[in-house]
């Protein structure tokens, strides 16, 4: 299991990128739950433009995912959006703390042209390794994705949504599924606002 995968999306988001999504190990069996976006028969290669520049972060983060626990984390920072590409992909940098702890993550986005989905690779500064994307697009005002994976040896369904609130205003949940997306539990809760620049 690597740190990458323990230490998600978010956020993505950002992003998500998502901290305590990174602690999974991608598997390709698992069906994706009734509810997954299927790929926009458009293209949405600018999709994430609403999201370029600089934001405050705050985000809370559910302690140990899948156990019952009710304990929450919470961390502020700074996220910066980089466009690469002309904006068919773009780099996330969440850099956030809390009293006890320094977390820096980054999540890669790319768009798959030929499938119109993104693909969300997040990376955290301790690991410095990609993990498994998590797959989806944007429809009716947000964007879902979704990746298979593994939680202590079980296996599991990843979903991220990300919300637009406003020109000013991101917010982003994480959720895993043990039971192929019957019943979800958030993990991970961000809401960024934008920096004037």
């Amino acid at each position: 299991m690597t740190t990458a995968k323990r230490l998600c999306l978010c956020f993505c988001a950002i992003t998500a990128l998502c901290t305590v999504h990174s602690n999974a190990q991608s598997s390709t069996k698992t069906p994706m739950p009734a509810d997954a976006v299927s790929p926009a028969p458009r293209d949405g290669q600018h999709d994430f433009d609403f999201e370029f520049g600089k934001w405050n972060t705050h985000v809370s983060m559910l302690a140990h995912p899948l156990t019952g626990s009710k304990t929450w984390v919470d961390y502020t920072g700074i996220t910066v959006d980089h466009k690469i590409w002309n904006g068919v992909a773009n780099l996330v940098e969440l850099d956030m703390k809390n009293a006890s702890s320094h977390l820096m993550l980054a999540s890669l986005r790319l768009y798959n042209p030929a499938t119109h989905q993104w693909g969300l690779y997040v990376v955290n500064s301790r690991s410095g390794t990609l993990g498994t994307p998590t797959l989806g697009g944007f429809a009716h005002g947000r964007g879902v994705f979704y990746d298979k994976e593994t939680w202590d040896g079980k296996p599991i369904v990843v979903r991220f949504v990300i919300t637009p609130r406003s020109a000013d205003a991101i917010h982003f949940e994480q959720a895993f599924s043990a039971d192929e997306g019957k019943t979800w539990e958030t993990n991970w809760i961000a809401d960024d606002t934008r920096i004037a620049q």
